[in-house]
């Protein structure tokens, strides 16, 4: 069966790691767990901040990335009712367990100097809203139960979205696939995609006509920065 498990790590760019760290393990308590060159990206680190065991927010900064300018209602939404462009993050909903675990956020949050608007009860989970560093627009969130998607698809909101009801009907219960026992050939890079993109002229079909077993091998990176032992 195929199946998302659930969040590995959510990448977002950065010109200020430092800030972003200082913010995200002061402001929210979270803890650093790595920060270390990203790898086959030249000039480029990561930091990872531990959500649990197998998920992480991270950050990702460049020297490239001072240059690319931050504009509210383009780039960024700026808030969580804000506009942002087809593709971009528009805010960022951090999961606690309980309504004693959000408002004691809340308490946390505003102790640092941060305005915090809620709780707000959406019926299915309870948020507070408040600023991060770089225009980030930050929520956290409890719930009490799975969403039960019987009560909360809308039928005119689908008809907005030009959903039908037999695409609702794949869209609830995606069909399962079986993987073959060899790797799926690789789609045509000039096919319909969608495709990586920024990549210098011709890089891209290189890049993928080389075979898994040898991406695997030459541009594979294991061993962790600090040798532990």
């Amino acid at each position: 069966m195929n199946k998302i498990d659930g969040l590995h790590h959510l990448a977002i760019g950065t010109a200020d790691i430092k800030a972003q760290i200082g913010y995200f393990t002061d402001v929210l308590g979270m803890e650093l767990v790595a920060l270390y060159w990203m790898h086959g990206v030249k000039n480029t680190f990561h930091g990872f901040l531990r959500l649990n065991d197998e998920s992480s927010l991270a950050f990702v900064q460049s020297p490239a990335f001072s240059a690319v300018k931050s504009t509210i209602g383009q780039t960024h939404a700026g808030n969580p009712a804000g506009v942002c462009a087809p593709g971009t993050m528009q805010h960022l909903a951090l999961k606690l367990k309980d309504d004693a675990r959000l408002l004691a956020m809340q308490d946390r949050i505003r102790s640092r100097g941060v305005p915090v608007l809620g709780p707000i009860d959406h019926g299915f989970c309870k948020s507070i809203y408040f600023a991060g560093l770089e225009g980030l627009t930050l929520e956290l969130s409890c719930s009490k139960a799975p969403i039960d998607g019987d009560a909360w698809i809308d039928p005119e909101v689908m008809v907005q979205a030009g959903i039908t009801a037999e695409e609702l009907a794949r869209f609830r219960r995606p069909a399962p696939h079986e993987a073959g026992s060899r790797p799926r050939t690789q789609p045509d890079t000039n096919g319909p995609g969608p495709h990586m993109q920024g990549y210098p002229s011709a890089a891209y079909e290189k890049l993928m006509a080389i075979p898994d077993e040898t991406i695997l091998q030459t541009k594979s990176v294991t061993e962790p920065p600090v040798q532990i032992g």
